[in-house]
Order: C-alpha cells, then structure tokens, then sequence
C-alpha cells in the first residue's frame, strides 16, 4: 500500500488535469472543507486543470448552485459533470418512452428541458432512480415491493447516483446505488450513470482539455476521491492514478478521521483489487 502522505503540494507538480470528488472531498453536506477548497485553488493558480466529477443526480448546473450555497468557491475548480449530466443524456436518447422517477422531489432538475412523459411503475416503460424518497428514514428494503413489480415487467432502472452511501454531516445516508444494486441482486437490468463507469470520466476529461485547450496526457490526470467502489474503482479503471483521501465516508471502517490504520485500508483496497496511486487523510496543501 503507497504511505500516507501529509501534502497535496507533494504531488500537484506531477500532474496536469485532476478529476475532484465533490462530497466528502469539498464538502460534507453541510458545510464545505477549506483546506481542501485552498489546496485546489493554489493547484489552479499553477496553472493546472480541476474538474470536478460527482455522483450526484442533478444537472452540473444544479449542483454548482448547491456548492455555492456551501461556500466552495468558484476558483477551486474549473468545470464540473455530474452523473445527473450523463443521466439526461440517455433520457435523451430514451425520449419517446415514459419513465418513473424514483427519488426526492428534490432531484426533479434532472429533467428540466427536456420533455419527458412520467407515468405510474405500473405502466411507464423504464424507471429513473435519483435516490430515496426520505433518505434519512427509509432503506433499500422498503423499496422491495416496488422493485418486484418491476421485475415482473422486466423494467430497466436507470440510476442517476451509483453511490450506495453519503456523509450528510455526520450521517450516513443510502443513495441511489443502493436501489439499483437491490434491483440487481433481484435479476433486474440496471445501468449506472456515474462513478465508477467509464461515460462520466470521458465527459469529465473532455471538459478538461476543451478547458486547457490541450489533449490529456492520461499519465498526468489523478483522480482524487474517497469512495473505494466509486473513486478507487473507477480512477483506475479508466487509467489514471488515484489519490484516495481516508476521513469521507471509510473514516470509521478505517479507525477513525485522524487515526486512520494502515493494516485495515491495505485490507480493503487489496479485497477492492485496486490500489490508489496516494493516500491522505484529507485533502491539504
């Protein structure tokens, strides 16, 4: 496993383009992280390229408006996509079909623009799913009875957030994913719109060169994140090296937000199949 590692600024020289995590690198949910939106800017001020890549199931726009309502600044990144960005793309290319949407009122942005025919799950011919109606009450489980009947009308579920968790200050809520990877277990067809798929980190670096006005050296992009399902996964899936920040949603299966245990993450990443190119326990100049 690579050491633990105290500063950003040790590794910001080797690379040209980072594709960021937002939630649970920038901010948590509720309030944003400054050291981690300093150490962003000062790697913008070298004249490298931050996009932002979330998982989130709204617009790149949309999630822009909720950062700044959390005090990220607009100098800590360059551009941003969203798995709501890619989401749209196939409800584009599904749009003569009726879908469900599955998830809080909230998320309703998702379709705005685009002209869409909402149904009922028992007659739409596909389902969106952007998370839990009431994430910080409800389950997966309770969706069960819902995901049986679209099972029976071998329905495909498009899901808008590939995550199974998010910190919501202090609290873990289920997310989308954790839906989708039910509908899954159960025998239903489900296609993830974000993190770690491939699509996503297309659109992200597309974003970074038509920024930069230069074409990606894919030696020199890090991902930088702290999900192992998502982040680790899918840096490196997609080729680039990954810096995996351990106090986001892991902090307590590691040991702790500032006691991190070397033994326990080389544990998970080695049962992930993948290692991070860099470790650090937040994101720090």
């Amino acid at each position: 496993m690579p050491p633990l590692i105290p500063h950003f600024s040790a590794l910001a020289p080797n690379y040209d383009v980072f594709l960021c995590d937002v939630w649970g690198v920038v901010h948590n949910g509720v309030v944003s992280f400054p050291e981690a939106c300093d150490a962003l800017m000062r790697v913008r001020a070298m004249g490298k390229t931050v996009v932002f890549i979330t998982n989130a199931p709204r617009p790149g726009d949309a999630v822009i408006r909720q950062i700044d309502q959390l005090h990220v600044p607009h100098e800590a990144y360059d551009g941003i996509v969203s798995s709501g960005d890619v989401t749209r793309e196939v409800i584009m290319q599904r749009k003569h079909q009726s879908l469900h949407h599955m998830g809080p009122e909230r998320d309703h942005s998702i379709f705005k623009g685009l002209k869409v025919e909402f149904a009922p799950i028992e007659s739409a011919d596909y389902v969106v799913c952007s998370g839990l109606d009431h994430d910080e009450t409800e389950t997966p489980e309770d969706y069960r009875a819902r995901l049986e009947v679209m099972l029976k009308r071998k329905m495909f579920m498009l899901c808008g957030n590939p995550d199974l968790v998010v910190e919501r200050g202090d609290t873990l809520v289920y997310c989308a994913g954790a839906i989708a990877d039910l509908y899954a277990t159960m025998g239903g067809e489900v296609m993830y719109a974000g993190k770690p798929y491939r699509p996503i980190y297309e659109i992200a670096l597309a974003k970074a060169e038509a920024i930069s006005g230069k074409k990606a050296d894919l030696s020199r992009v890090m991902a930088i994140g702290d999900s192992v399902r998502t982040d680790l996964k899918g840096g490196r899936a997609f080729g680039v090296d990954m810096l995996f920040l351990t106090a986001g949603i892991h902090a307590e299966e590691f040991g702790g937000r500032d006691t991190p245990n070397t033994e326990t993450m080389n544990t998970v990443f080695t049962a992930a199949g993948d290692m991070p190119t860099a470790v650090m326990k937040h994101l720090i100049w």
